[in-house]
């Protein structure tokens, strides 16, 4: 859910590799394979526009790793989400949904709410992805 600011200067082309590039963090993250999901986060730092939106979207990137690298519990929501859990990960992907559709948060609000509602739709997507596989 990538967000193409009028402002940012972004071309499709780099909007492209910029969704590519994230939704590689994602599956980097969810294989625990955080030395490249950490590589793949420089890359997008360095790729994406410095706005409001995408500073939120990045602190959020940022957060998601940190809390899947540690599992303490004083990153409660990761923790404690089971990420098997389809109707779980859909009702909060509508719940960070209605985050990112709100004129009442702020840019940086709705970026980082967007980065986890890719991060949740990109679960979803690996575990579908894996129960096909399993079927096969």
């Amino acid at each position: 859910m990538l967000k193409k600011n009028k402002n940012n200067g972004n071309s499709s082309a780099s909007l492209a590799n910029t969704r590519t590039l994230s939704t590689l963090f994602f599956q980097t993250v969810l294989e625990r394979q955080f030395a490249e999901a950490e590589r793949i986060l420089e890359s997008l730092r360095t790729k994406m526009s410095k706005n409001e939106w995408n500073r939120g979207y990045l602190w959020a990137l940022n957060g998601i790793i940190l809390a899947q690298r540690s599992g303490e519990e004083r990153y409660t929501y990761l923790t404690s989400l089971d990420l098997n859990d389809e109707e779980t990960l859909r009702k909060n992907v509508r719940e960070f949904l209605k985050y990112v559709k709100s004129d009442f948060h702020a840019e940086y609000d709705r970026g980082f709410f967007s980065a986890w509602t890719d991060f949740l739709r990109t679960t979803l997507n690996v575990g579908k992805r894996s129960k096909q596989a399993d079927k096969v």
